[in-house]
């Protein structure tokens, strides 16, 4: 994170490997400590990793996270590329970052702010974005998945919403400022 600008990335070696990871974070947690429930529905934790690339470094960074994550994911399960869900996971990645919290912002205005990204990433991507990727791309009946959809986004928002206020205002969340910081002042030299 750029201290003089949140939604700015700063690309170095540390934001490629810190992305890498976020991305390899996901398709483990997504993979092992997921909760299916039915065959259109899934509550899982990967999805903070999307999330917090793009809260620590940005939006677009969030956003490429969030499409690796989701091409690997494909090639690894032997699933097709469903284009909506795709822009789902892209937009899991984006969304949170442009709620990031400022530098003056007390720690309540930040968990608001933070809580209120991470609800709309959940209404946009969840019960949006994906829904019609699996109307349009799979066939399913539309008023056949909502109760599912409806269930998920219940149940997984206040989950992302505590886990990303927790990272958030964890150390690793000046960790990652600190050495963004460190990369500015050396490339402005």
């Amino acid at each position: 994170m750029d201290p003089t600008n949140n939604h700015r990335t700063v690309w170095c070696t540390y934001t490629i490997v810190s992305l890498g990871a976020l991305t390899a974070i996901y398709l483990i947690l997504s993979r092992f400590l997921a909760v299916n429930i039915g065959g259109f529905g899934r509550i899982q934790l990967g999805v903070i990793a999307r999330i917090m690339a793009g809260v620590w470094f940005g939006p677009f960074a969030g956003a490429l996270c969030g499409l690796a994550s989701d091409l690997l994911g494909c090639l690894i399960q032997g699933y097709a590329v469903n284009p909506l869900i795709t822009l789902a996971a892209i937009l899991w990645g984006v969304i949170p970052a442009l709620f990031v919290p400022q530098n003056g912002d007390t720690k309540k205005t930040a968990v608001w702010k933070l809580c209120l990204g991470t609800v709309t990433a959940c209404i946009v991507c969840t019960l949006f974005v994906t829904t019609a990727g699996l109307v349009w791309i799979n066939g399913y009946h539309l008023y056949a998945i909502l109760p599912t959809r409806l269930t998920q986004l219940a149940l997984q928002t206040p989950v992302y919403c505590v886990l990303v206020c927790l990272l958030y205002f964890s150390p690793v969340t000046s960790q990652v400022k600190r050495a963004l910081s460190i990369h500015l002042k050396r490339s402005r030299v």
